[in-house]
């Protein structure tokens, strides 16, 4: 399983420079887990950048793999790595999600640079 946290969605679909290491995971939508805050950061990031009809395009997209809601257990992991690894709320979110479901985590965020379980790609 796979988790693709917002910085490599944002990514792939500016077709930036990593873009291509975001299309393995994200086109494999079988495998694809989506922590319900990243929908909530990409859509508002190409929001910003762009318009709502490219924004709920990119949650279309998203919406392909198995979308996981942030209940009261997961919340609760997600609290503790945060504090345990001094996360910011959504990547403590992003990772509690991945291990929640033994997933890799892309991504190309600093935050999680060195993290077990994590697929990171330097910008």
């Amino acid at each position: 399983m796979n988790v693709v946290d917002s910085s490599g969605w944002l990514e792939f679909f500016a077709e930036s420079r990593n873009a291509k290491v975001f299309a393995k995971p994200i086109e494999n939508v079988a495998e694809l887990l989506v922590p319900s805050i990243t929908i909530t950061e990409v859509f508002k990031k190409v929001r910003q950048t762009s318009d709502e009809q490219s924004a709920l395009k990119a949650v279309a997209h998203m919406r392909q793999g198995q979308v996981v809601d942030l209940d009261t257990n997961l919340a609760m992991s997600a609290a503790r790595l945060g504090y345990e690894l001094k996360l910011p709320l959504a990547d403590s979110i992003i990772l509690a999600t991945a291990r929640l479901y033994e997933a890799v985590l892309w991504t190309q965020d600093q935050d999680f640079k060195n993290i077990g379980g994590v697929r990171y790609i330097s910008k």
